[in-house]
């Protein structure tokens, strides 16, 4: 398990001038989106929001999957409410509550 991610300041010696001015982003969360008639433009959506850090064109139930790193509720609140505007006729949103990454192979000498 490893702890959210959060923007932190550049270099070793301390915050550079602009990084103590970035918020944090701890709030983590996918949004599944099914558009309607008319597809919805990732590069757009992803331009205008600096919390979108990569998205899935998808087949099935949803038709993109966004990964989201908000600054708080309030931020994905907005998001959701721009992606109905944008077209979307379905958004499903799930908060990351951790993360999950396999342990490194062990190897052992064989006898």
């Amino acid at each position: 398990m490893t702890a959210p991610l959060r923007l932190v300041p550049a270099g070793p010696d301390g915050p550079d001038d602009e990084a103590h001015l970035r918020p944090s982003r701890p709030l983590h969360a996918i949004a599944r989106i099914s558009h309607g008639p008319v597809a919805l433009d990732f590069d757009r959506i992803a331009a205008e929001f600096p919390a979108v850090r990569s998205g899935l064109a998808l087949a099935g139930e949803a038709d993109l999957e966004l990964r989201l790193v908000c600054t708080g509720p309030e931020e994905l609140r907005t998001i959701s409410a721009a992606l109905y505007r944008a077209g979307a006729a379905r958004v499903h949103i799930d908060l990351v509550l951790r993360t999950l990454t396999p342990a490194p192979v062990t190897l052992r000498p064989v006898p």
